[in-house]
């Protein structure tokens, strides 16, 4: 990596090639942009409008909670809307707000043109927005789900609430959360593969490695609520009785699944919330992070510790007293790494001389109320106060003194310190002051009193109380307070209208100073070079550095194959290992997002057919979309600069779709976890339902024996068949493709015929229910395996499949041995767990 900068600067000429390639679109087609720039900003702006509606939402149960024996809302009204605002703020605003910024600053901040997947940021992005815009408009229709953000059965079963409002919940959320995890597949494999050359992990700026454990967190901790919402809308839908006690279910279960997701969705949102202030107090504050390693460290292990907290929300269900010590003593651990930054951010603001902007001030206001949410936090963790405070409003503060404290008030730091990078202008400091203290005021007054209410006794969750119990003062207090709270955040708004202007082709430059590379010159393409990082603060340490890389001193300068590109380093120690040529604007992209939302959606009110064919139609724009991403290595190595010539595109281990697909995996095997959780549990809670109490009739061993041999015949085949495709023998391989497929689905077949024969029901006992949800997640597989496999078989009969262009087959082989893995473990739990237990 030496030779760097080059002593001369490029040639203007290779600049305006650049530009030209990263032009995006003009007009109204410029819904159909990718890159970062402007995704990452629809993104946020999307998180805001549900942050506005929600917050509207809180002011009407505000309201309502006001005065005793109020009727401002209807219960039945009351319920919806309580129902919506925690779920608008949680699944809609929250988890997207944090990682929108993730998909604008990443690749600023890492130096890279783009992320590696900018058509599936964008897919998720109008997923995400067109779902979200049309379960918020199921309010107006009657529609929307009233069983609390929480959803717990059996309240929330076929039996109690027999429309579609919980359904818009559980196919609505689900969905979303599944858009989530395809945002966080592209932050890991961003932060992992698309970093400056030199950017080692000990030069990882922290707000990416807070980023790395968010994304990591959402792998392992979605899962489960998407299982739970699969789970019980089957229930709702086929009466499978998992939640169901007089069919051996249980509603417990429901708890454990939502709760391994809910309690780490907390961190999942405070650690890039953390992020942004351990990057805006160093800049404030004019000096380097104190303690830079063990505020990494600390992220990692609060994103560890935090899987083993879930139970932290169900002290009061009758847990054994040894699970309560466990989990009591997880959740006050979990304070620690939390403290360790606190200390560190206080030390950081001693070393240096705190400058006091607004972003500063909003930092400030984030330490102050999500230090008192902490102890808060601690003090529920004991399991005999939690006892007395639990569904108390002495809850729902701690919850608001940590989320909002924990990601808000971060949140608005973070826009006031970053919007110079995306507008023209930066936002007002007087505006921002007025913003900050009206909602510090705000905030306080109207969550702090209902400590106080808890303690009273005033439970949650509730539509109305009478006035003998004394709780008036305090919601009439906690009701002016939110109205203070909402004033704030419409000073926020007006502030937005006069003074950010993004996508004018510049920007403010950077106006305080920092040291990090998101504050680089450049436009759509992010930066005009790819610098060497020798240092946390690059900007800082090489003072000339800005220049030099607007100049093309640096690597790939111009456009190397005359299309969209960046340099994809190795995961450690971000050497470069190849150039990836990016996709730009497209329509497919947003159409197979509108027609999927739209799949899911009309699958809620139960239109079947126009459900289908919306979904054949976001299916066929999925494979237009893919059609032109594995591009394969046929381009000659290109020169980046300093004498090193790069491979363009890659397959294989090296490949970061090869990495993304492994992520994926990860992805699916949790969920297949989660089952096989459920599939315990329930057999510990009602055993009576299992054959051994039941007497029911097993298959005979020759129904999974030969479903087993399929899956290892079909598994067999497919390596055989990749095999053939490196020495591209064409026809054997797709022969043996088709034949693989087959054997897959006769290993379905087979089984699910084994099970029918023996007359197992999965209406009759939750025990029919787990074991043919087993089934039917295999069929997912078998199914999502069959398309991929004629996709594969189409390009290799286009000619765009070989082995130098073999990229599609190897993400294929991978999720094809996974199935059958998965295939044989369910094979073996089926058949053998009854007899084992």
């Amino acid at each position: 990596m030496s030779g760097f900068p080059n002593p001369l600067p490029r040639p203007p000429e290779e600049a305006e090639r650049l530009r030209a390639v990263w032009r995006a679109p003009s007009g109204w087609r410029l819904i159909s942009a990718v890159n970062n720039t402007y995704i990452g900003l629809f993104y946020v702006g999307a998180a805001m409008l549900f942050f506005v509606l929600a917050g509207i939402l809180a002011l009407l149960i505000r309201v309502q909670l006001a005065v005793p024996e109020n009727d401002f809302l209807p219960q039945a009204t009351y319920n919806q809307v309580f129902t919506m605002h925690g779920t608008m703020m949680m699944f809609l605003f929250a988890v997207p707000a944090v990682e929108a910024m993730g998909v604008y600053l990443l690749p600023n901040m890492q130096a890279a043109r783009d992320l590696p997947f900018p058509r599936l940021s964008a897919y998720a992005f109008w997923a995400y927005a067109v779902g979200g815009l049309v379960f918020f408009c199921s309010l107006f229709f009657g529609l929307a789900p009233d069983g609390g953000w929480f959803m717990y059965p059996p309240l929330t079963s076929y039996e109690f609430s027999p429309g579609h409002n919980a359904d818009f919940w559980l196919l609505g959320i689900g969905f979303i959360e599944i858009s989530a995890i395809a945002g966080a597949i592209e932050i890991l494999i961003g932060v992992l593969r698309t970093r400056a050359p030199g950017m080692t992990l000990d030069k990882l700026p922290v707000y990416s490695w807070a980023m790395l454990v968010f994304a990591v967190m959402i792998v392992f901790g979605f899962p489960a609520v998407i299982l739970g919402t699969a789970l019980l809308e089957i229930e709702r839908s086929f009466h499978w009785p998992f939640f169901i006690a007089e069919k051996g279910g249980d509603p417990l279960l429901w708890q454990h699944l939502f709760w391994f997701f809910g309690h780490p969705d907390v961190y999942i949102i405070f650690l890039p919330a953390a992020g942004f202030v351990s990057t805006i107090l160093p800049t404030m504050c004019g000096t380097k992070l104190v303690a830079h390693r063990w505020v990494v460290l600390a992220l990692v292990a609060t994103g560890f510790i935090a899987f083993g907290v879930w139970v932290h929300h169900m002290f009061a269900t009758g847990l054994p007293k040894l699970s309560l010590s466990f989990f009591s003593a997880a959740s006050m651990a979990v304070a620690v790494p939390s403290g360790i930054q606190v200390f560190a951010w206080i030390a950081t603001i001693a070393k240096g001389k705190l400058r006091l902007t607004v972003p500063s001030l909003f930092v400030l206001g984030f330490l102050a109320i999500f230090t008192l949410g902490g102890l808060t936090g601690v003090m529920v963790a004991v399991v005999p106060f939690d006892w007395q405070t639990h569904d108390t409003f002495f809850v729902v503060a701690h919850f608001h003194y940590v989320m909002i404290g924990g990601m808000v008030f971060p949140l608005f730091a973070a826009f006031y310190y970053w919007a110079p990078t995306a507008s023209r202008r930066a936002l007002s400091e007087r505006l921002g002051r007025w913003c900050f203290g009206l909602m510090f005021v705000g905030f306080n007054l109207a969550f702090f009193p209902q400590h106080i209410a808890g303690l009273m006794g005033m439970p949650r969750r509730v539509w109305t109380y009478p006035a003998e119990l004394g709780w008036g003062w305090i919601n009439m207090t906690s009701t002016i307070g939110a109205f203070i709270l909402g004033l704030g955040a419409l000073v926020f708004l007006i502030d937005l209208a006069r003074n950010f202007r993004p996508f004018t082709g510049t920007n403010a430059g950077n106006v305080w100073n920092a040291g990090t590379l998101e504050w680089l010159p450049g436009g759509n393409y992010n930066t005009r070079s790819i610098p060497i990082v020798t240092s946390l603060e690059p900007l800082w340490d090489q003072p000339n550095l800005a220049r030099d890389i607007d100049d093309g001193r640096y690597y790939l300068p111009g456009t190397a194959t005359g299309r969209r590109e960046t340099i994809v380093t190795s995961a450690i120690s971000a050497k470069p290992q190849y150039v990836m040529q990016l996709p730009g604007p497209g329509w497919p992209t947003v159409l197979a997002a509108w027609f999927t939302a739209a799949f899911f959606l009309l699958l809620t009110v139960k239109l079947v057919v126009p459900a289908s064919i919306c979904g054949v139609i976001a299916l066929g724009m999925l494979v237009r979309w893919m059609w032109d991403t594995d591009p394969g290595t046929a381009h000659p190595p290109v020169p980046i600069g300093g004498g090193i010539v790069l491979p363009v595109n890659c397959a294989g281990p090296r490949s970061h779709s090869w990495w993304a697909t492994v992520v994926l995996l990860l992805v699916a095997g949790t969920v297949f976890a989660s089952l096989l959780f459920s599939y315990f549990f329930l057999w510990t809670v009602s055993p009576d339902v299992w054959p051994a109490a039941t007497g029911q009739v097993l298959p005979e061993w020759r129904w999974p024996a030969g479903s087993a041999l399929l899956l290892l015949i079909s598994s067999g085949l497919i390596w055989w068949s990749g095999r053939r495709l490196a020495v591209d023998a064409h026809w054997r391989m797709r022969g043996g493709l088709a034949l693989a497929a087959l054997a897959l689905a006769a290993a379905l077949a087979v089984e699910v015929t084994g099970l029918r024969r023996t007359g197992l029901s999965p209406v009759d006992s939750a025990y029919g229910a787990v074991v043919y949800t087993m089934a039917a997640l295999q069929g997912l597989f078998v199914f999502t395996l069959a398309v991929m496999a004629l996709y594969t078989l189409a390009r290799s009969l286009a000619g765009l499949l070989h082995r130098h262009r073999r990229a599609t087959f190897d993400n294929t082989l991978l999720l094809w041995h996974y199935a059958v893995a998965q295939g044989l473990v369910a094979l073996a739990m089926v058949h053998l767990g009854p007899l084992v237990l």
